[in-house]
């Protein structure tokens, strides 16, 4: 997997220095400033603790399963055009050495829904898909229940109103109060196309 973040530091250069800091108790493989500069801060073959307690496909240890990358950026503002680019470039280059599947690029609101929102409701993940970088749903799929099909995506459906949450800030960022025909639809189709294999190990 590779999980997308976004910093809500002063900066690319206080997010590095946080990074970096042992006290911290966080980390990341990869920063990508505002400015498109690229900066790698953890081998990709060694565990960084970005996800934090999170799940995904039956998943508990995402940490170890998975490259994180962070955005400097606000939460609150658009995405750099040079960031974006750059960002294309460096998961291209993954997703190709590594051979990770599109719908296995995430965001760190996807795997812990109830804590995290990052990287935000102004990220552009059509623009990825686009890309064949990430996933996206089609309108039209029969709906059947959202718990089942978001399950069967990959969520992690314990906390149901974080996941509807966290599905609509990636899918349906304008998208608010109860269920929706709209969102049942999207998830069902995502579940049709992207569902999990949950045979292999789970930690």
């Amino acid at each position: 997997m590779v999980l997308l973040h976004y910093t809500a530091m002063q900066g690319a250069q206080s997010a590095v220095d946080w990074l970096c800091n042992p006290a911290s108790q966080v980390s990341a493989h990869y920063l990508i400033a505002a400015s498109g500069d690229v900066v790698a801060m953890v081998d990709e073959d060694l565990r960084a603790w970005h996800a934090g307690a999170s799940a995904w496909g039956g998943i508990q240890d995402v940490n170890s399963r998975s490259i994180g990358i962070e955005l400097d950026n606000d939460g609150f503002s658009p995405f750099a055009a040079a960031q974006m680019l750059a960002l294309e470039a460096l998961l291209g280059d993954i997703l190709g050495r590594r051979s990770i599947l599109p719908e296995c690029v995430l965001a760190h609101s996807d795997v812990t829904p109830a804590r995290k929102i990052d990287p935000g409701p102004r990220f552009d993940w059509r623009r990825l898909a686009l890309a064949e970088l990430s996933v996206w749903p089609e309108a039209g799929a029969a709906a059947s229940n959202f718990a089942v099909d978001a399950e069967r995506f990959g969520y992690d459906t314990r906390d149901a109103q974080a996941v509807l949450k966290a599905f609509r800030l990636r899918f349906r960022p304008w998208g608010r109060g109860p269920l929706e025909a709209a969102d049942a639809a999207l998830i069902a189709d995502l579940a049709r196309r992207f569902a999990v294999d949950r045979s292999g190990p789970t930690a």
